[in-house]
């Protein structure tokens, strides 16, 4: 009987060096659903980001010209599409620049078509923009896609 995966492990038992993130590889999609992807969380982000702005002081929000600016207590967020890139790019005043890729994660070779979940992950620490402006802002725009 071989012995157990390590907690860390994928279905596969793969494992990475303790302390390094999984390797993640941005899905290969065309630019109609990098547009349509990136339109729609960028959509779904402003219009709760307007919601809090409503409720509370020191928080405002404008979305020109493709670019979402978000001024806080703490400093400016910038958000926006790179479409050469097919990123979305975030500058944060706490934690600096990153650069997101559509990843899908759940559709390896031996699991369904189809049955995997995307987000905007940033590939050098597999962290999600999602999770960052959770952290960040106390935003929730995690999605099931």
């Amino acid at each position: 009987m071989p012995p157990p995966a390590p907690e860390d492990a994928d279905k596969e038992g793969n494992t990475t060096p303790a302390g390094e993130p999984k390797a993640v590889q941005p899905a290969e999609i065309s630019y109609e659903e990098y547009h349509e992807l990136a339109d729609g969380f960028l959509e779904e982000l402003q219009g709760k980001l307007e919601e809090v702005q409503e409720r509370s002081e020191g928080l405002e929000v404008e979305f020109a010209a493709g670019v979402l600016t978000i001024d806080t207590q703490q400093g400016t967020y910038v958000i926006n599409k790179q479409p050469p890139n097919k990123q979305i790019w975030l500058s944060s005043p706490l934690t600096g620049p990153k650069r997101y890729d559509w990843v899908v994660q759940g559709e390896s070779m031996h699991e369904k078509e189809g049955g995997g979940v995307g987000g905007w992950i940033y590939l050098r620490d597999g962290s999600s923009l999602a999770q960052l402006l959770k952290k960040e802002l106390n935003i929730n725009v995690e999605r099931d896609e």
